[in-house]
């Protein structure tokens, strides 16, 4: 769907987008997104729920939200994101409408129209903005990308069948061959 050339835009004209109509706005411009396939839907419920299941056996405090989730990135008026999944430790960062800030840890998950904004655009904006992990898992190639913005930056490239280690939460690690 198009969008009338006024730019840049705000928070008002994404709250404002016709029902149904799904879109990020990064830097004032949208950014169209396609609905999501099965396989893509499949990775998000699996991930979620272990996520979920490792923060409640562990009694942590943080929230893990599926998208679509409104993320004020850099809380202002020029940056809402819909990252597959959101995980959350800062509870104050909640509101009604959304996450207000960074989320701590964001998964994507690519499509053929997504990996550009998913591998340049977000890796800039969840890096600067202060996410402390971010994953774009590949489910064409059966690929993870993680990256972790902390004291050390790190960048590290797994296959599905690999134990891959979470940042956000030291000890846990997610095989995503023994989910799907």
């Amino acid at each position: 769907m198009s969008f009338p050339h006024k730019q840049p835009y705000t928070s008002e004209d994404y709250w404002n987008l016709p029902e149904g109509q799904r879109a990020e706005l990064i830097d004032g411009q949208f950014y169209d997104m396609s609905p999501p396939d099965y396989i893509h839907q499949k990775l998000v419920s699996v991930l979620h729920y272990a996520i979920f299941h490792h923060i409640k056996t562990k009694n942590g405090s943080c929230e893990v939200i599926p998208a679509p989730f409104a993320v004020n990135l850099n809380a202002d008026d020029s940056t809402w994101v819909e990252p597959d999944l959101s995980v959350i430790c800062d509870k104050n960062k909640l509101s009604k409408r959304g996450c207000k800030g960074a989320p701590d840890w964001i998964i994507e998950i690519a499509s053929p129209g997504s990996s550009r904004t998913d591998y340049i655009i977000k890796l800039f904006k969840y890096r600067t903005a202060g996410v402390r992990e971010y994953w774009i898992v590949n489910p064409m190639k059966k690929i993870v990308q993680t990256y972790s913005f902390g004291e050390e930056e790190n960048s590290c490239l797994y296959s599905f069948t690999d134990e891959i280690p979470v940042c956000t939460f030291p000890g846990f690690t997610i095989k995503i061959s023994e989910l799907i």
